[in-house]
């Protein structure tokens, strides 16, 4: 057994209970404590005078000189205290310890100790109440900065900080450095062990910065490897060759030219899909840039090879939406296309499966029904998935290996409407190939956007009677289903205390229920409509196709309708309590509008009176929505804002769905420098060996990541 693989009960003052203490934080070995980073440093190198201190709410470093003896008093039964003063060039202080006996011989008159702690003021002197304090040695220099690591009960900084240095001294030099030297070297990294000893004692500023860096770099380029050796199993796998060069007749169909990125994007899908391996392939782009022409065209590419070929999506109404759009489409072109949803009857349900397994179904369209027991595919082609963050990984994986003859493949295409930034979309795709359309079509139109507080609320009402009168219709969006609902997720985090409860100074929130009543009684010729996520699922299919048919002119809703729904003569978005909202949220919903002919706006009203009365990320969010058209930057700012975890949980898949992944140091979105040049080195070392077979540490240590077991990364 290899000396980091030994139980933490191996070092000095660790026994039974320690351990378990230690177990609550995930350290169960010597390496576990050596890769227990800290979550901070204290710098105790900027010493201070203490005539010099002002702020007295925050610890201080001063050295001072022992001027009088320490001494023990008894306050109360079970309660004692040392006290003893120290001074320097600047001033006296009275130290008091308390409970701590021992202490009284640590002190002897005239030793200069460093001591770190909060400084207050007692008219001319000042005091510090059991400050932590270390001997100042001739030849013995202090370090500047120490740690402060993660406690759980049981575990104090001084027993880790002992643990931490028991450890690094019981594996000496013999941690294996798993990066390769040539990869390190091209990089300017400096060693494992100097990184390790860096991380958990900074030598100086520089060297924490330097160690930081290298255990980054590890963290994204074990990742890396991972999601690699992850799309090198799928495409040992086997697929049909679905090589269909002539687009022309489903072209011939369309009442509009193909933008430059969607003929990149068809071109990415052809060469993938003419292949005998499965195509793993995310399409990504912005609200209306057209991908679903694009999936249009792989499908065209699976039903004109022989295949069959089914597109997945999160919820009824836009499977219905896609069906209405594409099943029209297919049998003019001589192809069979069927709906399959939960709503349904059980016979329609049984016959489109029958239909499915049997080939006599070409296409199928639907929910997460595709996913039931039953559903098999005769010749399996291609599976689509819109939305696709709506779906785990897992989920995309079990559609796709669904077949009721044959070992085969169905090729995949992903797809998603919410822009990443490519260095989070290298890591959260990196077992896809990844297209990214980043071109509009021609004569979309922009949606103004303008952000108002409640004194517009009477000219808003009337340019909301005004567009309807004209003809459009109205989308007014609330944070809420019913009065005095908590905020959901999908509320910005940062209007959350700690406890997670919304501030008590922010506006109520906009229920849509309530709400569409207010709203029926001031425009009482005007059909309105609420439509929200509790409702039942044929209620909703109703709600929102009468509001697609123009039967509604007014619907009031939760973010249901921030996915997918298309109804082109809506014009006019209003999103109430918008402060709330995060920016790639409120880009969805204003994308929801400008869909059609007709001119579109997007109104955001906010609580109170005044822009500057909202939190600092509210406000640059709001103002961010009134300059700002471009998804991609949009998606940018949003992250550099809120960091990849929150990103990802209003926005994206979870991480964690790749592999239970959790990183120690490394954030994607202040290290997008190192993950960039992480990914770069992970690639071209599997493209020189595919199965690390040469590096099996490294390959160790993939499957440490992922939680995974040898054999299936083989």
């Amino acid at each position: 057994m290899a000396i980091t693989d030994l139980p933490v009960t191996k070092l000095y003052g660790v026994g039974a209970a320690k351990a378990a203490a230690y177990a609550k934080q995930g350290i169960y070995t010597v390496r576990d404590m050596l890769y227990d980073f800290p979550r901070a440093y204290e710098n105790r190198g900027n010493i201070e005078l203490l005539g010099e201190i002002t702020d007295h709410e925050i610890k201080h470093a001063v050295i001072l000189t022992v001027a009088t003896e320490p001494k023990i008093s008894r306050i109360r039964r079970g309660m004692s205290l040392i006290k003893f003063r120290a001074y320097d060039d600047s001033g006296t202080a009275e130290l008091t310890f308390f409970n701590q006996d021992y202490l009284k011989d640590k002190f002897p008159l005239g030793e200069s100790f460093r001591f770190w702690g909060k400084v207050e003021r007692v008219g001319r002197r000042f005091a510090m109440s059991s400050p932590a304090f270390e001997p100042i040695l001739e030849g013995s220099p202090l370090a500047d900065l120490l740690p402060v690591y993660r406690l759980s009960e049981g575990l104090t900084q001084k027993q880790i900080t002992a643990n931490v240095a028991a450890a690094a001294s019981l594996c000496g030099a013999e941690i294996p450095d798993i990066l390769p030297n040539d990869i390190r070297l091209r990089n300017r990294l400096c060693t494992l062990n100097y990184a390790l000893r860096n991380i958990h004692r900074p030598e100086d500023f520089s060297g924490l910065a330097a160690a930081k860096r290298r255990l980054i770099f590890d963290e994204f380029f074990v990742f890396a490897l991972g999601l690699s050796l992850s799309r090198r199993r799928a495409e040992r796998g086997i697929a049909p060759a679905c090589d269909c060069r002539d687009l022309s007749p489903l072209l011939a169909l369309l009442p509009y030219e193909l933008t430059g990125a969607q003929k990149r994007a068809i071109n990415d899908i052809a060469r993938d899909m003419k292949k005998g391996v499965p195509m793993n392939r995310i399409l990504v782009g912005d609200v209306g840039c057209g991908k679903t022409v694009c999936a249009a065209a792989a499908i065209y590419f699976a039903v004109k090879s022989g295949r069959q070929a089914a597109l997945m999506v999160p919820t009824e109404i836009l499977a219905r939406q896609h069906y209405a759009e594409l099943s029209e489409m297919f049998s003019s072109l001589g192809f069979s296309c069927e709906l399959l949803i939960g709503a349904q009857t059980p016979k329609k349900k049984e016959k489109t499966k029958a239909a499915l397994a049997s080939g006599e179904l070409d296409i199928v369209i639907g929910t997460q029904a595709l996913l039931s027991e039953g559903v098999d595919f005769a010749r399996p082609g291609l599976v689509v998935t819109d939305e696709q963050h709506r779906f785990g990984v897992s989920q995309r994986a079990a559609l796709s290996d669904k077949n009721a003859q044959n070992k085969t493949r169905a090729h995949m295409l992903v797809m998603s409407a919410t822009p990443i930034p490519r260095t989070l979309a290298l890591a959260l795709y990196g077992d896809l190939e990844l297209t990214v359309i980043d071109e509009m079509p021609p004569g979309r139109r922009r949606v103004d956007t303008y952000a108002v507080d409640e004194s517009f609320r009477p000219r808003l009402d009337g340019f909301i009677e005004k567009n309807v009168a004209d003809g459009g219709q109205v989308y007014i969006v609330c944070p809420a289903v019913e009065e005095k609902e908590e905020a959901g997720d999908e509320v910005s985090l940062d209007l959350l205390t700690e406890n997670g409860v919304m501030q008590d100074n922010s506006p109520p929130l906009k229920a849509a229920v309530a709400y569409c009543d207010e709203i029926r009684a001031k425009f009482p010729n005007i059909t309105v409509e609420f439509l929200h996520g509790k409702m039942k699922s044929a209620d909703k299919e109703k709600v929102m196709a009468r509001f697609a048919e123009g039967k509604t002119q007014i619907l009031v809703s939760t973010t249901v309708i921030e996915v997918g729904v298309n109804v082109p003569n809506a014009c006019l978005m209003i999103v109430e309590n918008a402060e709330r909202f995060g920016l790639s949220q409120l880009h969805q919903l204003r994308g929801r509008v400008g869909r059609g002919k007709r001119k579109s706006y997007c109104v955001l009203v906010y609580g109170g009176d005044d822009l500057e009365n909202c939190t600092e990320n509210a406000k640059l969010r709001l103002t961010t929505m009134r300059e700002c058209y471009d998804g991609f930057a949009i998606a940018e700012r949003d992250l550099s804002m809120r960091g990849p975890g929150d990103f990802l949980r209003s926005g994206g898949e979870s991480i964690r769905q790749s592999g239970g992944v959790k990183f120690r140091l490394a954030d994607m979105c202040d290290d997008a420098g190192i993950l960039a040049s992480a990914f770069a080195e992970a690639k071209a070392l599997t493209e020189e060996d595919p199965t690390l077979s040469s590096y099996p540490e490294l390959l160790s240590s993939v499957n440490a990541m992922f939680e995974l077991d040898e054999s299936t990364m083989n």
